[in-house]
């Protein structure tokens, strides 16, 4: 953590930290004034006392030891210590979306890895980081449909609310029409310039109270633009049944996607129908869809200084008292 925090310092006035180059130059010109000091004293009347010495002789360089602590001090103190803060601002015109998300039982298939749900959501979470200007709302349908998160622009709380989804808890079936009139009941409101659906399903309409192409007209009144995905491979497709005594037993079931349907929910409000075979497929029709729906964001980033010499120059202080201390106190010479 300190090594962190020192890493992370920067000087204002990196020019001032050659006057460190001062420190071994007054030791060195203290050192031999010491010993000039000690030449000029050895006479043979003293000679007997060459080995003498006591504590105060061991500890007379202290008072310099501080002195140049002080002023090292000083100069960092001058450089200017500083960290700075980036903080980065989006702003922008953001579309409004609405991630409908098929739950059934089915989207418990083992196609996709781990499955299909646990995919879907996986990728819908990484589209809602990649788009900080715009607002999210999630709906998830089976046989009926649920609004799990109104439109905002709180993007953690939608994520959360999309690694929470899980199936089970509603009627099951595949209520497409359903998941798609609660979804643009939550965008009707919206005073977005730019309204979207993205419709996830793997399987044909086949619940609900509202018909696929009523939403479909409602869509188009409204002018919300749906994207529509087809997810599943090719074929059968391993799911987990539960059998009659609670168990649950791997059974290859048939995909059925009806794609006709959701082209043509998509071709007739201006959005696009995509196919995903597969979790790499999935995350690519996110990445088309991203850029067929460019949002204008202007970044900011303004940069914030916070000044750290007051710690050194404190430390020069007290370095400097010490070293005033010793020299009145201990190291006093009389005359």
């Amino acid at each position: 953590m300190i090594k962190d925090y020192y890493t992370s310092i920067e000087f204002a006035y990196p020019q001032v930290l050659f006057l460190l180059l001062l420190l071994p130059i007054l030791g060195g010109w203290y050192i031999s004034r010491v010993n000039r000091q000690a030449a000029s004293m050895r006479v043979s009347s003293l000679q007997r006392f060459h080995n003498t010495s006591s504590w105060k002789r061991t500890f007379r360089h202290l008072g310099l030891l501080f002195r140049l602590l002080a002023l090292a001090c000083l100069i960092l103190s001058l450089a200017r210590p500083q960290v700075h803060d980036d903080q980065k601002k989006a702003e922008g015109d953001g579309i409004d979306i609405v991630l409908c998300i098929d739950v059934s039982g089915s989207m418990l298939a083992q196609d996709f890895k781990p499955n299909r749900l646990e995919a879907a959501k996986e990728v819908a979470a990484e589209f809602v980081v990649g788009r900080p200007t715009d607002r999210f709302g999630l709906v998830i349908f089976a046989g009926e449909s649920f609004t799990q998160s109104p439109i905002t622009s709180d993007h953690d709380v939608v994520r959360s609310q999309i690694h929470g989804v899980k199936g089970g808890f509603m009627v099951d079936g595949t209520a497409i029409g359903s998941g798609l009139a609660t979804s643009l009941d939550r965008l009707r409101s919206s005073e977005s310039k730019s309204k979207v659906v993205i419709l996830l399903t793997d399987g044909e309409n086949n619940g609900g109270l509202i018909d696929p192409k009523t939403a479909k007209e409602i869509a188009k009144a409204l002018g919300i633009k749906v994207y529509t995905i087809g997810v599943g491979s090719e074929g059968f497709a391993p799911t987990p049944v539960q059998t009659p005594g609670g168990g649950i037993i791997m059974q290859q079931e048939k995909v059925n996607i009806d794609e006709k349907l959701l082209t043509e929910i998509a071709q007739e409000t201006g959005g696009k129908y995509f196919r995903a075979r597969g979790n790499e497929g999935l995350k690519d029709i996110y990445k088309e869809i991203d850029q067929l729906e460019k949002t204008r964001i202007d970044i900011t980033t303004s940069r914030k200084f916070s000044e750290k010499f007051f710690p050194l120059a404190f430390a020069a202080m007290i370095f400097l008292f010490l070293e005033q201390l010793l020299r009145f106190t201990i190291f006093r010479k009389f005359p």
